[in-house]
């Protein structure tokens, strides 16, 4: 605490002397070695000649000799008066030391001073606290990080043209619209010591404030690995997993809107991932119902779903930075729903892949006893192309007096492909889509020549078909399928525009059947 402030701060002639000292020890040395080399060669010399020379040559050597001693002797004088002169400085050196000694006290001093400021402006800190409690706290030494993140989604969405005959599907003619489709803004982070949480909530409702993920965890645990409690999402669906941040269409397919519904619900969870990253898992306990809009669930039969999902990545190149990866996944769900009560959440219906309201509800499915619903998925990803395939299927058993047991299912295939050669990264942890860099931004700025400078972004183009089917036994709720045709222009790593053409094919028996055509357009901006 002494020599390196004396050091930092000491005057010019300290460092002057420093230095000079400095050069004064470099010279001994040089001329030491100059010295030596030379004596080396003119010594040795000699030795190696006598054997090959004349008597003539000998006696050449020895004047020779005679004038290195003449050398040698200036040169030992020369040294003792850089040793005076180094003696000499050393003593100057002391003193300016004692001098840097006398500011480093000065300048702990003043550190002691600043010290005891800032511990009067804590003070003062916490008496505005006291003043005010509730407005300004602190998180307190257990909170290691908080990172505040968010989303904003824009969306327009038209109906250019809808059928006669399935307009009743869509309560009639569907109006065209836009707005914000989602506003979320959220903090997460870590708490000593295994600890970590996050709370998302979501305001494009205007009034209808909710909220997302909300939960707390622990990690590194020795047997269960990762564990989650609050609201989160239920493992399965492979769409439903991906960020909406991420996904490659605007919208997510029938199957994810009809089997697992609003994606999260209030549970525990574990999930952990093989040291190599080949496989992963997630498995937990969920209550069926979405409580995001009231915050709680009330019921004496708390109608659970036990789901779990197994992922594998066989195929991953490490060498392009995994632009190739093959994914396989299966996963379960067996859910307890309470069908004979007031409070019946077996229920499965779906939106047409874009803001419209259920075109397809089989309604609380009176007598429902259990569900098993089971899942397949697989995505290939070559460069800037990928393919993905996902197929759902769930059982509904009722009681006997109720009806027979019923069956539904659905499936989407989908391929996409990047025109500027980006590709998707795959989150091996987790099994899903990671976010999309662009090798270039998007921009158009002037430069210093009043030219035009422009950065493309990344350019992908995607097509998908989809279907479902939640007609069977005694329920005739309706089947649907679709073609989507997406152009998605990512402008950066955190925001993106999607444009999606939808041309869709909906019945139900009785009721309604045509073809339907969608435009979505929508703005993403993510941090």
């Amino acid at each position: 605490m002494v020599v390196l402030p004396a050091l930092g701060h000491s005057d010019g002639r300290c460092k002057t002397l420093l230095k000079r000292s400095m050069r004064k020890s470099l010279s001994i040395v040089l001329l030491l070695c100059c010295t030596s080399s030379l004596f080396a060669q003119e010594t040795l010399g000699p030795f190696r000649s006598i054997s090959s020379v004349t008597g003539a040559a000998a006696t050449r050597q020895d004047d020779e000799d005679v004038d290195w001693k003449e050398k040698f002797e200036k040169l030992e004088l020369r040294l003792r008066e850089l040793e005076d002169d180094f003696v000499t400085q050393g003593s100057e050196l002391s003193d300016e030391r004692d001098g840097a000694g006398e500011f480093a006290e000065s300048t702990s001093s003043e550190l002691a001073e600043l010290s005891e400021t800032v511990e009067s402006l804590s003070e003062s800190v916490s008496d505005v606290e006291d003043a005010i409690p509730g407005f300004a706290t602190h998180g307190g030494k257990s909170l290691k990080s908080l990172q505040v993140f968010g989303r904003i989604h824009y969306a327009y969405f038209a109906f250019p043209d809808i059928d006669d005959g399935v307009a009743p599907l869509f309560g009639g003619n569907p109006q065209d619209s836009f707005g914000f489709r989602r506003i979320r803004i959220g903090v997460k982070g870590d708490v000593n010591d295994n600890m970590f949480y996050k709370i998302q909530t979501e305001f494009a409702g205007a009034n209808n404030f909710q909220f997302r993920d909300i939960f707390v965890g622990f990690k590194n645990l020795p047997i269960f690995n990762t564990v989650i409690i609050g609201n989160h999402k239920r493992p399965y669906n492979l769409d439903q997993l991906n960020s909406s941040n991420d996904n490659v269409f605007l919208d997510r397919p029938f199957i994810g809107d009809a089997f697992n519904d609003n994606t999260r619900r209030l549970g525990i969870s574990t999930s952990g991932h093989s040291d190599d990253l080949k496989y992963n898992w997630r498995s937990g306990i969920f209550n069926m119902e979405n409580v995001q809009s009231s915050g709680s669930f009330s019921g004496d039969n708390y109608q659970l779903e036990l789901a779990s999902r197994f992922a594998a990545t066989p195929w991953y190149d490490e060498c392009s930075g995994g632009r190739g990866y093959l994914h396989l996944a299966v996963s379960n769900a067996s859910r307890f729903p309470d069908g004979l009560g007031p409070n019946n959440l077996s229920e499965y219906s779906t939106i047409a892949e874009s803001l419209s309201g259920n075109i397809l509800n089989t309604g609380p499915l009176v007598g429902a006893e259990s569900e098993s619903l089971y899942g397949f998925e697989t995505v290939f990803n070559y460069g800037p192309f990928q393919a993905v395939a996902e197929y759902t299927e769930t059982f509904v058993d009722r009681f006997e007096p109720s009806g027979p047991n019923l069956n539904f299912h659905g499936g989407y295939i989908q391929a996409s492909y990047f025109l500027t050669g980006e590709h998707h990264p795959w989150n091996r942890k987790l099994g899903t889509l990671g976010r999309v860099k662009p090798f270039e931004n998007f921009f158009a700025v002037r430069d210093c020549n009043c030219k035009i400078a422009r950065g493309k972004g990344a350019w992908e183009i995607a097509a998908r078909y989809s279907y479902i089917d939640l007609n069977d036994e005694d329920i005739a709720a309706g089947s649907a399928e679709s073609l989507t045709l997406g152009l998605n222009w990512y402008w950066n790593q955190n925001s993106r525009m999607q444009f999606n053409y939808i041309n869709g094919d909906a019945e139900q028996a009785g009721v309604a059947d045509g073809v339907y055509d969608i435009i979505g357009l929508q703005f993403e901006v993510f941090f």
